[in-house]
């Protein structure tokens, strides 16, 4: 007859195997782990019309599947690629003709020695930026040719997830050793966090970035198309955000005798994007997660570092789960251990979760 000892022996073995050939797998399939991610990511977006039109008009699981493949490519993917192929465009002519990059700060660096006698621009600066940029537009070329891939890979992940649709959440549900009523709590929250970083920062950034382009256009600064669009993908780091690209171009204009323009670009780069937003936050407050700007900064550099061009929505995003996982290790082991002392806070206001709110209630 099998002891206690040998029960718990034999357990953690089997563990240990299972683990074993859970990191052999992971391994193997890591270059598809980006596609998974994003298919994951759309069904979760793309979940309620799936259920709609099976549910309510009665469709076949493959025929709605197919549809929201179809809408998804018109919406998010060919947008994606438009921008893709004119960021491929503009990086293969800096490639060609890097001097379209240096001899504006060249100019710059002239008007200001010319009033203020000193220079900001030294020659070693200036190779340091000649570096960063051919290092950009060679990373803007390899992520072009792996984002085609990866687009592939997602779309037949995808139709397999929305044709079996439910089954992934009730895997998760069954295999993980949690409480039900914890995992469903804990799976609106991820909802959550999905909506906020794989809608919400996309939208913003498109909508810094067709403001920004306007404004460029106007002031007749050259690339506008190819600045709106960094601009766009600025509007995701904190803090600084958009006024990275905004404000050096106000500068620039200014410096070059274009005072007019220098003004305009600075007043639309502080109400008009500023507002815009503040505005589009202040729409989607009740679907979107209170990310902490920690979160996205710690996510954009490891998600540019490990999944390229579109680690800016998966790096928040993984580490958004990561926090969620803890979040569910602290309410099911140790806070029943803290109840039994005086409570208190332990965790970060950004990681208390919302589950609190609700008990409170019922």
């Amino acid at each position: 007859m099998e002891t206690n000892q040998e029960h718990k022996i034999n357990k953690y073995f089997f563990l240990g195997i299972i683990a074993i050939f859970g990191l052999m797998l992971l391994y193997s399939l890591l270059e598809f782990f980006t596609a998974f991610l994003g298919a994951v990511m759309f069904y979760v977006l793309s979940k309620p019309l799936m259920e709609l039109l099976i549910k309510r008009f009665h469709w076949k699981k493959s025929l709605a599947a197919a549809l929201i493949l179809l809408i998804s490519f018109f919406i998010v993917l060919l947008p994606i690629l438009f921008i893709g192929g004119l960021l491929y465009k503009e990086a293969s002519l800096i490639s060609i003709n890097p001097a379209s990059i240096y001899e504006p700060l060249k100019q710059l660096n002239t008007e200001i020695e010319k009033k203020f006698h000193f220079s900001i621009l030294s020659g070693q600066t200036l190779s340091n930026i000649q570096q960063i940029t051919t290092q950009g537009v060679s990373f803007i070329l390899n992520s072009s040719l792996n984002f085609f891939s990866s687009i592939t890979m997602m779309y037949f992940f995808l139709y397999f997830l929305l044709i079996n649709i439910n089954r992934l959440e009730a895997a998760i549900v069954f295999y993980l050793p949690f409480r039900r009523t914890l995992i469903e709590l804990f799976g609106k929250e991820l909802v959550a966090q999905t909506i906020s970083n794989s809608l919400g920062m996309p939208l913003i950034a498109v909508v810094h970035g067709l403001l920004s382009y306007l404004a460029y256009k106007i002031c007749g600064l050259p690339e506008a198309g190819f600045w709106g669009i960094i601009t766009g993908f600025a509007s995701v780091i904190p803090l600084v955000g958009t006024g990275l690209i905004w404000l050096p171009a106000s500068i620039y204009l200014l410096f070059m005798h274009q005072t007019g323009y220098g003004i305009f670009l600075l007043s639309w780069g502080v109400i008009v994007i500023g507002l815009s937003d503040n505005l589009i936050r202040f729409l989607l407050a009740k679907k979107m997660a209170d990310v902490h700007p920690v979160v996205t900064v710690l996510g954009i550099i490891m998600g540019l570092r490990y999944f390229g061009i579109t680690g800016l929505i998966f790096g928040p995003l993984l580490i958004s789960y990561f926090i969620i996982l803890l979040q569910i290790y602290y309410s099911e082991y140790q806070k029943p251990a803290n109840d039994k002392r005086k409570k208190r806070n332990i965790l970060p206001d950004y990681l208390n979760f919302s589950m609190n709110k609700k008990n409170k209630k019922q």
